[in-house]
């Protein structure tokens, strides 16, 4: 990932360095296990767990030899243990090795993960109350419908943001898998004790029927959900985005004093944090159909999966952690304008009001049809001519047969479409 978008905490996971000291644990642990099983000597598990090391110069510079990364690795730490190394990667097979180490470098970046959205989680939380009675105008396809709150706006995204949680630890758990089954899966080699043992130690469960790699199917989920939060923190750039248009300006993103928003036009205020947010989760959901691609593989295995895998998981994981982080200070720094949102709630005289009148003609004794058709009639005078709604409704006289000048100021006035917000936040946001 190019250092724009990268944050050390999650970077150094998929380092190399990292990568080798999980290999190098997971190595001692199987030792460990075939030695208290009597498989190899306890002297030589002790040497493994003493002298394994490794150097990742002296393992790239092997690999240009070999070809293959994790005979270089068992060649460069075999070096270090001595005789008893004869004894090190004993029956397994490099697939139990890199694909246990992957799960649990998901699980690292998957609590890193875990956290920024918990912090996001609790900012909408936190934004949702106490805009609760902040007014402004719903819009259903771009257009004036019905008043809502700000609060109740964040509320949504509060709560599918939960759904994110609930989803990313299903994820989470389901790529928490071990396999060390040997060769095409069969524990032709290895005893299936080492599995359990060394997945209990890990706080990892053994798969279910390996193959010899674990399945893909468990990868794909993760990256799918991925790809929802993506576009959950995409849904949400977008609506700051629109409520930022010059002509709306209900919200706006953060603007610093030394900040610039054109090389060309001085008076510019962009907003460029929820633009790249949006182009973030493009990315992040670039993952989604190379990790269900990887799901079809060859027989019991092959290595189609194994490039994808290496570009696309550590740049999508420090993707999503940096998307999770730039929209929590986003949040917390959101300027908010009530003013204006109670200039564009009025700006059209009461035009939303249109159910509430239409819903009184019928009361009143007219068919739905009719009451619909001298309301849209009123509200398309409103449209055509930017004249102020009530007064279209004044002058109508099929309307004024049924509701006074009076009564329609009323309607008007009644702030009483939003009475249910108490109830919502009560039952629902708590």
């Amino acid at each position: 990932m190019i250092p724009r978008y990268n944050r050390p905490e999650i970077e150094k996971i998929w380092s190399l360095e990292n990568k080798f000291n999980i290999w190098t644990h997971i190595e001692c642990l199987i030792a460990e296990k075939q030695a208290h099983l009597g498989i190899i000597p306890k002297k030589a598990a002790n040497d493994i767990k003493k002298n394994a090391k490794f150097n990742v110069k002296e393992i790239e510079k092997l690999e240009s030899k070999t070809k293959h990364d994790v005979v270089a690795y068992i060649d460069n730490v075999s070096k270090y243990i001595g005789l008893s190394s004869k004894y090190f990667h004993f029956g397994v097979t490099s697939s139990d090795i890199i694909d246990t180490a992957f799960s649990i470098q998901l699980k690292q970046t998957g609590a890193i993960i875990k956290k920024n959205l918990a912090e996001c989680i609790k900012t909408f939380k936190f934004l949702a109350k106490k805009h609760k009675n902040t007014r402004m105008i719903g819009r259903s396809h771009g257009i004036h419908a019905e008043p809502i709150t700000f609060g109740l706006k964040l509320a949504s995204f509060y709560f599918e943001f939960k759904r994110n949680m609930k989803r990313f630890d299903q994820a989470i758990d389901e790529i928490s898998i071990c396999a060390i089954s040997g060769p095409v899966g069969t524990f032709n080699s290895i005893d299936p004790r080492i599995e359990r043992y060394v997945a209990k130690k890990l706080n990892l469960k053994p798969e279910d029927i390996s193959t010899q790699i674990i399945p893909r199917d468990r990868h794909a989920y993760f990256f799918s959900v991925l790809g929802i939060i993506a576009s959950s923190v995409e849904r949400f750039a977008v609506e700051i985005r629109n409520l930022q248009k010059t002509e709306v300006l209900e919200v706006e993103e953060n603007f610093s004093n030394k900040q610039k928003g054109s090389s060309a036009m001085p008076h510019k205020r962009n907003p460029v944090l929820s633009e790249n947010l949006t182009g973030i989760s493009r990315y992040i959901r670039s993952a989604v159909i190379p990790s269900l691609e990887n799901i079809v593989l060859w027989h019991e295995r092959d290595i189609s999966h194994s490039s994808v895998e290496r570009i696309l998981t550590p740049n999508i994981t420090i993707a999503t952690d940096f998307m999770l982080v730039r929209l929590n200070n986003l949040l917390k720094n959101l300027k908010i304008y009530p003013k204006n949102m109670k200039r564009n709630l009025n700006s059209l005289g009461g035009l939303y009001k249109s159910q509430e009148i239409m819903l009184k003609l019928i009361e009143k004794g007219f068919q739905r049809d009719l009451a619909y058709k001298i309301v849209q009639e009123c509200a398309m005078l409103s449209w055509n001519n930017n004249s102020k709604f009530i007064e279209n409704m004044v002058t109508n006289k099929q309307l004024n047969k049924k509701l006074s000048k009076n009564d329609i100021k009323n309607l008007i006035d009644d702030k009483d479409e939003l009475k249910n917000i108490n109830w919502i936040y009560k039952n629902k946001i708590k």
